[in-house]
């Protein structure tokens, strides 16, 4: 499941019951390392191996390199808003936290099977630089990340050219992010291309990478006073990954009131909440890029949960989806519509969220933290008894330095480690949406580190 991704037969991995966090459990947290929070939550998902000794020594590494000793820090903006910082890894985005860990299991794995993958993976902007920082130089692993040309911002795009190392490669797509994404899951659905080249996903659609999402929520909750407050979370999200943890966490024990999705004008998670149907229409440029997403593949797992667990019923409107691009979810939704919450944030809301807060409090809230803030707002109570609310900050504002310059008058500066970032040459190869050119790519990236035959 870690190193294949992708199911054989097309589906998403999902484990066979959840684990249950008692709120003694959850409240022991407190105080703890972030590292071993991780490898307590991580630990009934793998067994026996790693053990938990391998497991705290693989995330106190992937951690190390945060620039925050906290590594996912809570700010207060206004009376019971907090945001969530996720953005203090290497590539100054949320993907940091779980791409980190994802690559010292696999080497961890790879190394003891004595096997070698070659990683493919779409991003809409942040998951390809995080997969190519985490993974670079490895000996094990080969990388190829698709991502849709001039759909990202030139920081996004430059954290996945600039990497130097062999192993490492990008490839821009002249099509969208599900253009990108499709292409990926063809790869993988093309059984004896997948075996060949021993293909491993890293994308949200890896079920580790949701696993190791889980962490910030049971240290936000419980450091904002859980399991005996509330705590609502409000997830910025496209792709419905970020989201789909916040949901796991729930179903472990944690004491969370409900979640927010929030999403810009590709707004297909807000659309199927409030009118029970999920339709594809084509997706819009926004100010928010790693949103810019129609076909959410967490979503899959959310349908799964919702069925009851019922893997005819996915397969049936997956395949539905595909044929008519639309599908009424019909009872599958009426018990999740008060667990979660979907708002629909423009981008005039955003801009306004964003001089709002900077001029009261002077921070700056990159796009997509402020679509979570936004709806975080929109959505907060006025029961008598306090909810703590809290929105997730996905990215740097350094990020998307252009869409912030458009809002406020102000390019935000890199932090200093990244200062010669822009200055760095570029390495990429473009190429058509074309699955035969794609994959001829992809073999060509893993015979030139491995040779022939990999």
């Amino acid at each position: 499941m870690l190193l294949a991704g992708l199911a054989r037969d097309g589906g998403l991995y999902m484990p066979a019951t959840w684990p249950n966090f008692s709120p003694q459990s959850i409240a022991e947290f407190a105080g703890q390392p972030f590292a071993e929070v991780a490898a307590r939550l991580l630990q009934p998902f793998v067994g026996a191996s790693p053990t938990r000794a391998d497991l705290i020594g693989l995330a106190r590494d992937a951690y190390a390199r945060f620039s925050h000793p906290a590594v996912t820090p809570l700010r207060q903006l206004d009376r019971g808003l907090w945001v969530l910082e996720l953005f203090h890894g290497p590539t100054l985005a949320f993907k940091d936290l779980a791409m980190q860990m994802l690559a010292r299991l696999m080497d961890h794995v790879l190394a003891r099977r004595g096997e070698r993958v070659s990683i493919v993976a779409a991003t809409s902007g942040d998951t390809g630089g995080a997969a190519m920082e985490a993974f670079r130089g490895l000996a094990r692993v080969n990388v190829v990340v698709l991502f849709p040309t001039g759909r990202i911002s030139e920081v996004q795009r430059r954290m996945m050219t600039t990497p130097a190392e062999a192993n490492v490669n990008a490839l821009a797509i002249e099509g969208t992010f599900d253009d990108c994404q499709a292409l990926v899951k063809a790869m993988f659905n093309d059984l004896r291309f997948r075996d060949r080249l021993q293909l491993a996903a890293v994308n949200s659609i890896n079920w580790a990478r949701i696993v190791a999402q889980l962490t910030y929520y049971f240290v936000a909750a419980v450091a904002l006073g859980g399991p005996g407050r509330r705590v609502a979370f409000s997830v910025p999200t496209g792709n419905f990954g970020d989201a789909f943890a916040g949901y796991g966490a729930k179903a472990m024990g944690l004491p969370a009131e409900r979640l927010v999705i929030a999403t810009n004008e590709n707004d297909i998670l807000a659309r199927a909440w409030s009118t029970g149907t999920y339709a594809l229409s084509d997706v819009v440029a926004t100010s928010s890029p790693s949103m810019d997403i129609q076909v959410s593949s967490n979503f899959e797992r959310f349908l799964f949960e919702a069925s009851g667990r019922d893997a005819a019923f996915v397969r049936s409107k997956m395949q539905g989806l595909q044929q008519s691009r639309s599908i009424g979810l019909g009872a599958a939704m009426h018990p999740y519509r008060e667990a979660f919450i979907a708002e629909r944030v423009d981008q005039a809301a955003v801009g306004d969220c964003i001089r709002r807060v900077k001029a009261q409090s002077g921070y700056l809230l990159d796009p997509h933290s402020a679509c979570a803030v936004v709806a975080a707002e929109r959505t907060a109570t006025s029961r008598s008894e306090p909810v703590a609310h809290v929105a997730l900050a996905t990215a740097h504002p350094a990020k998307f330095p252009e869409a912030l310059e458009a809002i406020t008058g102000e390019r935000p500066a890199l932090p200093g480690r990244l200062d010669c970032l822009l200055s760095r040459p570029e390495r990429v190869t473009t190429l058509p949406n074309d699955l035969g050119a794609v994959q001829r790519f992809v073999e060509r990236c893993a015979t030139t580190v491995w040779g022939p035959g990999p």
